[in-house]
């Protein structure tokens, strides 16, 4: 689709919209499971930008059924514990396709190594 899943600038970066595919491609199944394989797909995305889910500062979250905001926000603090970004929630009338649940987006802030 002609777009980065990360981009570093400077010590800021922006993580695009991701969703809740597994390493073979595939979407897992649940709104809890696809809401942890997406922060572990974002996980992955920052350390390749050179950050960590500790630099997280904001998230968005955008969900196809708002019942279900409990189960993405507690794997959202299962994975982020104490670094407690700010983040929004919406729910979206669909996403790509109809086994996608669930899509967030990240942006983080690399503080100075020096």
């Amino acid at each position: 689709m002609g777009f980065s899943r990360a981009i570093r600038a400077g010590n800021l970066v922006f993580v695009s919209g991701t969703v809740g595919r597994n390493a073979d491609g595939d979407i897992v199944e649940g709104v809890y499971e696809q809401t942890r394989q997406i922060i572990e797909n974002i996980r992955i995305a920052l350390e390749q930008a050179g950050a960590s889910l500790q630099d997280v500062v904001r998230t968005r979250v955008y969900v196809t059924n708002m019942d279900a905001w409990e189960e993405v926000a507690r794997a959202h603090r299962e994975a982020f514990g104490e670094v407690r970004p700010a983040s929004s929630l919406v729910e979206v009338s669909r996403l790509a396709t109809p086994e996608m649940l669930v899509e967030l987006e990240a942006d983080a802030v690399i503080e100075d190594q020096s």
